[in-house]
């Protein structure tokens, strides 16, 4: 067995697969490419997923790499085993649709036996039990003990639907002295002693929707073998952490813990766990990622702050991840010269974070050590999802670091409870997103204005002015709201009844995405925005990233509302003058003085001019003059806005001019489609019309074709015949509603004669109750007066049940009423019965109640009021 560093592993293993023709591939970044299935890359293969679902072509049909991938599934085990890390490489060789098993599984034999010299005698393999050509290749074209091949039910490879296949993987025996003592030890065992260097993956079958494995046409293969566990081999370390990939950094924080490292067992885990998340932590940051509370930044952070209180465990107080960065970039030297090239821009980024950590961790570990003391005392196990969200809100504890916590005192935390205060937060947070209406202005009279511009081609910028809660500061955090002044910017503010750009600003330390742009009173433009990762600070350059779709879009409604008041000019009249508007991506709204609302030809005329000059795809011409030379042109101006001696002029040729200083499309063809969808009033003599464009106005379109197919198809009918067909239907169903209203009518009197003839008589009170089958209390009151009207004197009580509900009335003649009886009073105490209330009048009242089965017991009681209002 050759001793190898693990710089010339790597190089050892891409150099003899590109013996073998295959194409060297520098190691893809961490950040997956056009992929939001994955939120890092965490396997060799995963940059390759366009190339074996046959999306994409690759540049060759073999290919090898070193590729860096990050995984946190299990960050606690990190540093409590021999090779769980979170970071690691993993080398690999890929075939599309090219090589398949006769030629991989020689090739790996070759690899590790010949130019690796691990002895035939510790290797062993495991392959899938009907996996009938890969034991015989294994059996006839290497030196594999029969004995050492393996046959596991889990080695096939595959996630959900789509390509899948057996798999087979190399183990090495480490020795008795490595493993568990058990008799049966074999591959696959979770001890130590036979440890999994390789894995050979052979991608024959599509798995189908409906569970067939049907053979594929071009059959894959994808490899991957651990870099740090080879090394761990090669170099006879124990675990991966004592090999050249990662002892350098335990060396780091053993002496800046002064902890010495294999004297204690739960110290040699925390400086584990330091080198690993180091290494890790300063990889990510290389490749761009930036700490934030969502997404790769929340893992990031996480794993950043989870080393910070490891550290802090074994007695380190001040900052030291930073100058990890140095031994990491020494350790890749030539590998990735990232590490080296942005060395110093990686340290800033771990000194913010773990300096911004640092500031809260003693107080959050004083607030959670209490909590467990008292959870001990109280002999309870489960912390509240209050002091977690506390610890997470207040203090920047990771939801999964409280967690680890406990779980080392044997707590847990109310994860329920945990993601409710979450919940509140979020809302909380949205509820004063919609109430801000603004972000508070400092004094920033010591701003020189002169030295900022104004560029619609800008795309670098130099930050020269932040502030939060109407302090100014030098810096801002993510999650922090904030107002930015850049030197140059190419947003748009907000003016003339147009919401301002919105997009993203992206600078080495941190992303922000700008929700708004505003417009001081001097004309200063600012920014409104959130830092979504990292940090962002005053003297900072940022790249320029505008929303392009959504200023298109509002561009276009823009415009559209141009030709919209001059169409309304031409249809309405002249005397049609702008009275407020309001310009979004997603509509337009034009309020304009009229006393009278607009006809329905009306609207559709001045929806045909305004489509009518977007078909023309006139060029807008846009035009700087004095005031009074555009009025002099007849360009339009609004009566409430201020402008200057200079003005800007946009024209439509021969349809419309205006005095504006708003985003425009360059050409009417741009806007695509105009679509009125509403026109109503909003105040004495003021119209409003809301309008649609381009994609907006398509899908509306379309919406409303569609909803007229599916009309159509319901009542049998092409969409051209709809309107006629459905004034068919109204008259038909006009006369069958008449129809059954005579029924019913003819029904009611034969219940009302059903009724009378079980009528008795109680005080000279003649009573009828029934139930009857009606639909509402309309028909029930109409069956109950019919009844009325056939008794000289008497009261009619009656019921009807639909959908479980009951209504209850009780209706008395005149001569009933002198008599003493309160239609009112009875139909309480019966109600009651029923479980419902109610009352009325004298001679007439009404109720609802809930259990038809008392309705027996319900009659009777009015019965009972009646003989007891009666009595002489």
């Amino acid at each position: 067995m050759k001793y190898m560093s693990g710089n010339e592993l790597r190089e050892k293993f891409l150099h003899y697969f590109e013996g073998k023709g295959h194409l060297r591939l520098p190691s893809a970044s961490l950040i997956p490419e056009n992929d939001p299935t994955l939120l890092m890359i965490g396997a060799g293969m995963a940059p390759f997923k366009p190339f074996f679902t046959g999306k994409m072509k690759p540049p060759r049909t073999r290919i090898t790499t070193s590729q860096r991938c990050v995984r946190t599934g299990d960050i606690e085990n990190v540093g409590r085993t021999a090779r769980h890390q979170t970071f690691f490489e993993m080398l690999g060789n890929f075939s599309f649709g090219d090589y398949f098993k006769a030629e991989v599984i020689p090739w790996a034999w070759e690899f590790l036996t010949k130019e690796l010299e691990l002895p035939v005698d510790k290797l062993w393999v495991s392959i899938y039990p009907d996996d009938k050509e890969a034991e015989q290749i294994w059996l006839e074209k290497t030196s594999v003990h029969p004995d050492h091949i393996v046959k596991m039910d889990d080695n096939f490879w595959e996630i959900g639907t789509g390509p899948c296949g057996p798999d087979s993987e190399i183990y090495i025996d480490l020795g008795e002295e490595r493993g568990c003592g058990d008799p049966n030890c074999a591959p696959g065992c979770d001890c130590d002693r036979y440890l999994e260097i390789w894995n050979l993956v052979f991608t024959q079958y599509d798995h189908t929707e409906d569970g067939k494995y049907v053979p594929l046409e071009k059959k894959n293969i994808d490899t991957g073998a651990g870099l740090e566990r080879l090394a761990s081999v090669l170099q006879q370390k124990p675990t991966n952490f004592e090999t050249d990939l990662l002892y350098p950094l335990i060396e780091y924080a053993s002496k800046v813990s002064g902890t010495p490292y294999n004297s204690n067992k739960t110290s040699d885990v925390s400086l584990k766990v330091i080198a690993d998340h180091a290494r890790s932590i300063a990889l990510m940051v290389m490749d761009g990622i930036l700490p934030s509370n969502e997404g790769r930044g929340y893992v990031l952070r996480r794993i950043l702050r989870r080393a910070v209180r490891h550290g802090r465990s074994l007695g380190i107080e001040k900052e030291f991840l930073a100058d990890t960065v140095d031994i990491t970039a020494k350790i890749y030297a030539g590998v990735y010269d990232g590490l080296t090239e942005r060395k110093d821009y990686i340290k800033k980024v771990i000194s913010i974070e773990e300096n911004r950590f640092h500031s809260t961790l003693a107080q959050g570990m004083m607030l959670l050590g209490e909590a467990i003391k008292n959870l001990q005392a109280e002999n309870k196990t489960m912390l509240s999802g209050a002091i977690g969200f506390k610890l997470y809100d207040t203090f920047g504890f990771p939801y999964e670091l409280t967690e680890e916590i406990l779980h080392e005192n044997g707590l847990e935390l109310d994860k329920e409870g945990f993601d409710a205060e979450m919940q509140k937060q979020r809302e909380r947070a949205r509820g004063a997103r919609q109430a801000a209406k603004r972000i508070d202005i400092p004094d920033l009279r010591g701003l020189d204005v002169s030295k900022l511009s104004y560029d619609p081609q800008a795309i670098n910028a130099k930050v020269v002015c932040i502030w939060k809660d109407a302090v100014l500061t030098d810096s801002l955090d993510d999650g922090d709201e904030a107002g930015i002044i850049l030197d140059v910017t190419p947003f748009y503010a907000e003016g003339g009844g147009q919401v301002g750009d919105c997009g993203i600003l992206s600078g080495k330390m941190g992303k922000a995405s700008v929700s708004n742009t505003k417009k001081l009173p001097n004309g200063t433009i600012y920014h409104i925005a959130d830092i979504i990762e990292g940090s962002l600070h005053v003297g900072d350059t940022v790249t320029i990233a505008i929303d392009r779709q959504k200023q298109l879009a509002s561009s276009r409604n823009h415009t559209a509302t141009h030709l919209l008041q001059a169409a309304l000019k031409k249809v309405v009249g002249e005397n049609i003058n702008q009275a407020g508007s309001s310009v979004t991506p997603e509509r337009l709204r034009f309020d304009f003085s009229s006393f009278t609302p607009l006809t329905a030809q009306q609207l559709s005329e001045a929806e045909r001019l305004v489509n009518e000059q977007i078909m023309r795809a006139l060029p807008l011409q846009i035009e700087h003059m004095k005031q009074d030379e555009a009025k002099q042109k007849g360009a339009m101006a609004l009566f409430s806005e201020k402008y200057g001696d200079i003005v800007r002029v946009v024209t439509v040729p021969d349809f419309s001019m205006e005095l504006c200083g708003g985003n425009h499309v360059k050409n009417t063809g741009e806007i695509g489609l105009f679509k009125i969808i509403s026109e109503s009033s909003v105040a004495s003599g003021v119209r409003r019309i809301e309008a649609i464009t381009g994609d907006v106005a398509y899908n509306f379109v379309n919406g409303r074709i569609e909803l007229l197919e599916a009309a159509a198809q319901l009542v049998k009918s092409d969409a051209a015949d709809l309107s006629s067909k459905i004034t068919a239907l109204l008259s038909e169903n006009a006369k069958l509603s008449a129809q059954l209203e005579e029924i019913k009518k003819q029904q009611a009197q034969a219940d009302s004669q059903n009724l009378l003839v079980a009528a008795k008589d109680y005080n000279g009170i003649k009573v009828v109750t029934g139930k009857i089958a009606e639909d509402n209390i309309k028909e029930l009151r109409a069956t109950a007066d019919m009844t009325c009207d056939r008794l000289d004197c008497g009261v009619a009580v009656l019921a009807a049940v639909t959908k479980e509900k009951v209504s209850l009335i009780v209706k008395a003649t005149d001569s009933a009423v002198k008599k003493g009886i309160h239609a009112g009073k009875i139909i309480k105490e019966a109600a009651a019965v029923i479980g419902g209330s109610g009352g009325g009048r004298p001679n007439m009242a009404q109720a609802g109640g809930k259990d038809a089965t008392k309705l027996t017991d319900a009659f009777q009681k009015a019965i009972d009021i009646i003989i007891e209002q009666t009595k002489q």
